[in-house]
């Protein structure tokens, strides 16, 4: 059993979702919803607001937004937010520069997802599948790829099929074992 740590914030249960700030947000809840089988909860703008949106989202005055949440079922929710300011950079981040990420999902059979993307318009596949030798013996025989979106999502796919013995990562298993007896969660 995994002991708590005593410097964790007090009463940090878990995550409730990622979010992403996407330059087309109809094109990007589509890429979720069709291609991924998310499912959108709510919508919501706000702003322009020059008493709020510089202190509480660190945004120039002109900033205003949209927004909309989705659940990618089993596990995630993902806010995904369209912006207007006079100031806004186009550029997303690539892997290498900060603020650079992406999100992965696991699949039964990375090749399969190959196929099934690599004719899609807006999706480009970055390189070929790749897998884990031995120079990582903790992951080796991991299968994956890098997709990236027109708008700049990496996207990762993994096949962990293959893995001998794989690190205790969250997964399936820690889905219902989630204990919350010491905090509450409560709405005000």
């Amino acid at each position: 059993m995994i002991k708590p740590n005593p410097s964790r914030l007090p009463g940090l249960q878990y995550v409730d979702h990622v979010a992403f700030t996407v330059p087309n947000l109809n094109d990007a809840t589509r890429l979720f919803t069709v291609l991924l089988g998310a499912e959108e909860l709510y919508r919501s703008t706000r702003g322009p607001d020059p008493s709020v949106m510089p202190e509480h989202f660190g945004v120039p005055e002109d900033a205003h937004l949209e927004l909309r949440m989705l659940r990618l079922p089993p596990n995630l929710n993902v806010e995904l937010f369209q912006w207007w300011t006079a100031d806004r950079s186009p550029v997303f981040p690539r892997a290498s520069d900060a603020g650079g990420h992406h999100l992965c999902f696991v699949v039964d059979d990375v090749d399969d997802v190959v196929t099934a993307i690599s004719d899609l318009n807006g999706i480009e596949i970055l390189g070929a599948r790749k897998e884990v030798a031995g120079d990582s013996p903790a992951v080796a025989g991991n299968r994956w790829v890098y997709a990236r979106t027109d708008w700049g999502l990496i996207l990762e796919f993994v096949d962990r099929s293959r893995v001998t013995d794989p690190p205790r990562l969250v997964g399936p298993r820690d889905w219902h074992s989630h204990s919350t007896s010491t905090t509450s969660e409560t709405t005000t």
